[in-house]
């Protein structure tokens, strides 16, 4: 069956994590419980978009944070494809009101951690204090993240992209 997460053509790896719907509720509740335990209050949730726009908006009920923004940026193309580097997408993130926030950036997975550590440059570069939180966090990323849900070096399929793009309907 044809994904989200996969290249036209593309197999899923057979040993994979998966996360459902369910276990994603208790993911983003013990994520959003270890940032209130380390006494860090954002005034701002920054989403990473697409993977981390569930995560984000999740955590940020969790925490009872109102201000919600998103930072769209494309990097994998499939399982395991990749551009050379992340690329910031538009609508772009107003920085100019981040000034003297503090901001908690969520994505879905620090893979290679190139596109938690654009966001997580660009978002501190504006605010008063940055942090990161993901899901889950592999051995090979560039940044370690503030808090991490899991640790895996598998391939993540996520609830939100198990299934393939909807369809109109035949006339």
């Amino acid at each position: 069956m044809a994904t989200t997460e996969a290249a036209p053509g593309q197999d899923l790896p057979a040993d994979r994590e998966v996360l459902d719907w369910a276990l994603f509720g208790v993911a983003v509740r013990e994520l959003a419980q270890a940032v209130v335990d380390s006494g860090f209050t954002p005034d701002l949730v920054v989403a990473v978009a697409r993977g981390g726009l569930p995560p984000g908006g999740a955590i940020a009920y969790a925490l009872g944070t109102k201000s919600v923004g998103t930072l769209n940026v494309e990097f994998y193309t499939g399982v395991d494809e990749r551009l050379d580097e992340p690329q910031l997408l538009p609508p772009l993130l107003d920085t100019d009101a981040l000034h003297g926030l503090t901001a908690l950036v969520v994505d879905d997975v620090a893979d290679t951690g190139e596109t938690l550590a654009l966001v997580q440059r660009l978002v501190a570069g504006h605010c008063a204090e940055a942090r990161a939180a993901v899901l889950y966090a592999k051995p090979r990323s560039v940044v370690e993240p503030d808090y991490v849900w899991r640790r895996t070096d598998r391939w993540i399929t996520f609830p939100w992209s198990a299934e393939p793009p909807v369809q109109a309907a035949p006339a």
